[in-house]
């Protein structure tokens, strides 16, 4: 598990990246996930928001596949409680990032 920490004493009024936040999976983050999928590319620095664990990533792959309609996707998916992704698609996202490290976990 990574964690990101961000401070500043100054206040950023116009953020230079482009960033997209899904705050719960909705139509929009499944249209969104759908259009990646296809290859299709997105103007976004970072995106950040739930994560398609392995069963939403099944429910997805049978949505986009056609095997199961919208509605179907959002019932299977109903009580599913994904995790927080953020995600960098670019080099300039990558520039507000500042390596501090890594630790090792053993289980």
């Amino acid at each position: 598990m990574s964690e990101v920490y961000h401070g500043s004493i100054e206040i950023v009024s116009n953020p230079e990246l482009k960033i997209l936040h899904f705050d719960k999976m909705t139509d929009e983050w499944l249209d969104f996930i759908a259009d990646c999928r296809a290859g299709q590319t997105h103007p976004y620095d970072i995106v950040e928001g739930p994560m398609a664990d392995d069963a939403v990533w099944n429910y997805v792959n049978d949505f986009l596949a056609g095997n199961i309609s919208r509605t179907a996707f959002w019932e299977l998916a109903k009580f599913r409680h994904p995790t927080n992704q953020i995600s960098f698609h670019s080099a300039r996202a990558l520039t507000c990032l500042k390596y501090l490290g890594s630790d090792e976990v053993y289980e």
